[in-house]
């Protein structure tokens, strides 16, 4: 697994670190985690460091949260049952299930290790997606099909908020991130380190299924915002757009769904393409 270079520490003219400032402007988020299932996979994962969980002082301790409680104990994190008012005004999501932790943020690594530190790179690049349910649902679906890393923009973009997060029902916690100034430059250094480029796009002159499986083992699928898809410098960035056949009166489906059907798709090839 790729790791992370530390950003450099610079100073200005009166030798003031600026370090935190590099920190503050690459941070992708993910400090608050809220619901079961996303706070059990923080634990589990191991890869941050928990400051402390909440649980809400009207829920039974059985089935998944017993299990967070055992894991906690297990680390010596900090459980501290609260009332349902000082729960409320700390949560940041809706249905958090009574549960919340605090953690190290996460943190992203240069888009160059994110191709590099592995064999084979399945990339998913957000261009545009603002609504932190859809880019939840999306986390969940690239964990699942074995996507290596997710390219998101400083801007323009929702980065892991609680609701993300909980959306993603714990996929945050396994998947490498990389944040970038910019998607159309973010796809030039893609098209330098030799990744195939699919931008997804009901515009798209070729099927999604129509992907050739020579290209899928350095693969960077693309996926626009929620209402008007690929920007024209990102399409223009794109090897290949490719699109869902679809056969019915709607105009598109919902970038989550359209995503899970694309990645699972390019699993599907990968997998093929794998010996054995």
């Amino acid at each position: 697994m790729a790791q992370r270079n530390r950003p450099p520490v610079n100073r200005d003219r009166r030798g003031r670190d600026q370090q935190s400032f590099v920190q503050k402007r690459r941070s992708l988020g993910g400090e608050q985690v809220e619901g079961r299932q996303a706070v059990r996979e923080l634990l589990i994962a191991k890869r941050r460091t928990v400051e402390y969980i909440w649980i809400e002082e009207t829920v039974e301790r059985k089935g998944i949260v017993t299990e967070i409680v055992e894991l906690a104990l297990n680390r010596r994190i900090p459980l501290l049952t609260v009332s349902r008012r000082k729960f409320e005004s700390e949560v940041r999501s809706e249905g958090s299930q009574g549960i919340l932790a605090k953690a190290a943020a996460l943190r992203d690594v240069d888009l160059e290790d994110l191709v590099n530190g592995v064999e084979s790179p399945f990339l998913v690049v957000v261009d545009g997606i603002t609504d932190p349910h859809n880019l939840g649902a999306v986390l969940r679906s690239a964990e699942l099909a074995g996507v290596t890393g997710i390219v998101l923009p400083q801007h323009r973009t929702t980065h892991i908020t609680p609701t993300v997060a909980k959306a993603a029902a714990g996929a945050v916690e396994y998947l490498n991130f990389s944040l970038v100034s910019g998607v159309p430059s973010a796809l030039r250094s893609l098209e330098e380190l030799g990744v195939f480029r699919a931008g997804l796009d009901v515009r798209g002159k070729s099927s999604v299924f129509s992907i050739s499986p020579m290209v899928v083992d350095r693969l960077a699928l693309v996926l626009g915002s929620e209402d008007k898809g690929l920007s024209r410098l990102t399409s223009e960035r794109c090897d290949e757009l490719v699109r869902i056949p679809q056969a019915g009166r709607l105009d598109s489906l919902n970038v989550s769904a359209a995503a899970a059907i694309s990645l699972f798709e390019v699993a599907r090839l990968r997998s093929a393409a794998t010996p054995g």
